[in-house]
């Protein structure tokens, strides 16, 4: 299926093309994902790790809270913090007081520094992964990271502006009922669907994955 098929779909349910491009998520130039400091990164991944499953709203509107708590999320500190600061934070009424996401701090950041040690930094291992394989970072995040299956790798990646699909409940619609997709989104197998699928509407189009995702997206009424 041409691309242009949804495009045309989501101009239509957005009220045009120039608004509809108003609606696509920025994406960040490599040298400039290479560029921010670990710390950002593990703020984050676990900012996503904390929306998943609760509401969002509750966690934007706490993390100044959650910085201060952790610190400003230092994964050098963090890696190696003593169990009784842990201990301590989920009795921290300024944070959501959950104690396997707390656990997941020093579980990522040692994620972070062992990337760190090969690449120079997060950012720069980031910059340097191509788009076209996704379904390879999101693998490594969730074997070598804590808590980063499901969709909370790809939300982290979209923060931050990594340019990559996120495969919402609007997305998976959309492309099981174009007959992209046959298998769980979860899996291997349905990832790899839809990244055959967006890899061939980027070369297609020129356009970032991260826009095409967006738009076929508003391609499903909700």
């Amino acid at each position: 299926m041409k691309f242009s098929v949804f495009y045309q779909q989501a101009m239509a349910r957005k009220g045009g093309e120039q608004a509809l491009k108003s609606l696509l998520p920025p994406v960040t130039e490599k040298h400039r994902l290479a560029e921010i400091g670990d710390d950002r990164y593990l703020s984050e991944i676990t900012r996503c790790i904390f929306k998943a499953g609760f509401v969002w709203r509750v966690i934007e509107n706490k993390w100044p809270d959650f910085e201060a708590a952790f610190e400003g999320f230092v994964p050098a500190y963090w890696q190696q913090v003593p169990p009784e600061v842990l201990e301590q934070l989920a009795t921290d009424e300024r944070i959501v007081r959950n104690m396997q996401k707390i656990r997941t701090v020093p579980e990522n950041a040692r994620m972070i520094m062992d990337v760190a040690k090969d690449h120079g930094s997060f950012g720069q291992f980031l910059a340097q992964w191509p788009s076209t394989d996704q379904v390879g970072l999101l693998l490594y995040l969730k074997r070598n990271g804590e808590r980063l299956g499901g969709n909370s790798a790809q939300y982290f990646l979209r923060r931050v502006g990594w340019d990559g699909f996120i495969l919402s409940h609007d997305v998976v619609t959309a492309l099981t009922r174009a007959g992209i997709l046959d298998a769980s989104p979860a899996s291997k197998k349905g990832m790899s669907q839809a990244q055959e699928a967006f890899n061939r509407w980027h070369e297609e189009t020129e356009m970032p994955i991260s826009h095409l995702s967006r738009i076929v997206s508003f391609t499903v009424d909700n």
